[in-house]
């Protein structure tokens, strides 16, 4: 009916009840979370020294209430005694930033970048603490901060990398336990071994190699290889390395430096090489001259660039330039093989046997497999007996390859320099014109001339040369030809001279019974000597 109300509740007034307004049941509150009881149960942790559910714990306090200092302060002692000690740093930094200047805080801190092999750091902020921290806090971190300035001044000025080494293994004991050496550290101690040469070369070449592995195109790193293979004399590695690492970084100045050295070096060297090959000792000594002067810090290269100069002595026959180049190069590497050999072989040439023979046994000792050793001593052992008799060569003034003709030569001008004769005040001109006559009667003599060259007298063999001894007849028995010292000295039917007495044989003629020979007819004289 019109006016009435609709008590069927229906809005369409279709007659059917209307259902209740839907209700969505409330989800229930969360309970509250106490921070406070992560946190003793952390501390609970830590006294039983279960650091790893300490963390956990702290971290539920954390995450709970990340406001408090408190609770980042502890986390970050329960990761330094779980030897975390990255992670600590940052709950530390974390817990400084939110309650600047507490002591506790601070001092954690410090222990922590000590611990990091961050001295100068921990320093710093043992000095914000108030009152002032104690000596006794801060030694750790001035102890490590005064043995890394060691080690860079032993880097800096010593000649050694040794001392580096001592101040960087006494720096190492203040890191954590294990705690990785910090960069730089690594970098000092690969500069250390590259300073000590020799056998720390490889150690260098693993400190680049680990600072590699973390970083393959670590610009310092890729240096430091770099120059631990050049020093090894691997000079094409060496040079691929620099240009790497100028890769890395196109303002690296020593990077840059080393390759120009390197390559310098390494031109020098072949056009040394070049002009030695080329029968140009000379130039090739010069050449390796300005080589050893391009780095004179480099071991390796040097020795072997000393050694082939001392290569174009010999070649020259400067044997005591030789000798010295072996010697400086034997300075730097005792044990370089190639130069103690030279060493022996010039020390001979230049008529020391005494040290050749001490040399070979030396090498033979230290080298007992090394080829032809053996044969070597036993030579000179022979010369060192040779030695020890008349040296016709010497006694000539020739060398030892002299041709026939520079002995004729020789003997000609000694002999009229010497005769007895014409020195009469010299007491000994006859004793050195008789090893004049020797000397010439066994060297003009192919057969006598090698037995004597072989040493053939000292092997048991008897001695060629035994007739050479005492003024016999005249002149020590020694078998000269009379007209060619006749010739020489201006005699004949003339006269003679230089004072010769008419007595000494038929008509007067000094050499008839010279040498018990009786003087043969013109026509039977050897071919005219040469002068």
């Amino acid at each position: 009916m019109p006016g009435l109300p609709n008590l069927t509740g229906n809005a369409n007034g279709d007659g059917k009840p209307v259902p209740p307004p839907h209700r969505t049941q409330a989800s229930p509150s969360p309970p509250l979370v106490d921070a406070e009881a992560f946190k003793a149960a952390g501390n609970k942790f830590f006294k039983a020294k279960d650091y790893e559910k300490a963390i956990v714990e702290y971290t539920k306090a954390i995450d709970a209430d990340p406001t408090s200092s408190t609770y980042y302060s502890n986390r970050a002692a329960a990761l330094i005694s779980a030897n975390k000690f990255q992670e600590s740093l940052e709950d530390a930094r974390a817990a400084n930033q939110l309650e600047p200047g507490n002591a506790k805080i601070l001092h954690r801190l410090a222990r922590i970048y000590t611990s990091l092999g961050q001295p100068d750091d921990a320093l710093e902020t043992y000095a914000e603490i108030k009152p002032p921290a104690t000596a006794k806090d801060k030694a750790p971190a001035a102890a490590m901060r005064q043995h890394l300035l060691q080690a860079s001044d032993a880097l800096r000025e010593g000649t050694t990398g040794s001392m580096a080494i001592h101040a960087l293994d006494q720096a190492e004991l203040g890191l954590g336990p294990r705690v990785d050496r910090p960069r730089h550290w690594k970098l000092m101690r690969g500069e250390a071994y590259l300073k000590m040469g020799g056998d720390s070369l490889a150690d260098a070449q693993s400190v680049a190699m680990s600072l590699l592995r973390q970083n393959s195109k670590d610009p310092e790193a890729l240096m430091l290889r770099g120059r631990a293979l050049y020093a090894q004399g691997d000079n094409d590695k060496a040079v691929q390395h620099f240009r790497q690492a100028l890769n890395c970084d196109p303002d690296f100045k020593d990077a840059a430096r080393y390759l120009r050295m390197v390559q310098k070096l390494e031109r020098l060297k072949e056009e040394g090489n070049k002009a030695y090959k080329a029968d140009k000792p000379h130039e090739a000594a010069q050449i390796y001259t300005r080589a050893l002067e391009v780095d004179p810090a480099n071991r390796k290269i040097n020795t072997l660039v000393l050694h082939n100069r001392a290569l174009c002595h010999m070649k020259m026959k400067k044997w005591l330039a030789a000798i010295s180049d072996c010697n400086l190069a034997l300075g730097i590497d005792p044990h370089y093989l190639k130069a103690r050999k030279t060493r022996a072989r010039a020390l001979g040439q230049d008529g020391k046997w005494e040290e050749t023979v001490r040399e070979y046994k030396s090498i033979l000792e230290t080298n007992p497999t090394e080829s032809g050793i053996q044969t070597e001593l036993h030579k000179a052992e022979l010369e060192l007996k040779k030695s020890q008799r008349k040296d016709y060569y010497k006694i000539l003034c020739i060398e030892k390859d002299a041709s026939e003709l520079e002995i004729k030569k020789a003997y000609r001008k000694l002999a009229i320099t010497h005769h007895p004769d014409k020195n009469p005040d010299d007491e000994e001109a006859a004793d050195r014109f008789k090893d004049i006559q020797e000397a010439y009667e066994t060297l003009s003599d192919p057969q006598k001339r090698q037995r004597y060259d072989n040493g053939d007298d000292l092997v048991g063999q008897g001695n060629p040369f035994g007739g050479m001894g005492g003024m016999h007849g005249g002149m020590g028995g020694v078998r000269i030809d009379p007209e060619m010292l006749f010739n020489m000295m201006g005699g004949g039917a003339g006269g003679t001279p230089f004072g010769f007495s008419s007595g000494g044989g038929a008509n007067g003629n000094p050499f008839v019974n010279l040498g018990g020979q009786q003087r043969r007819g013109p026509h039977e004289f050897p071919p005219g000597f040469p002068f």
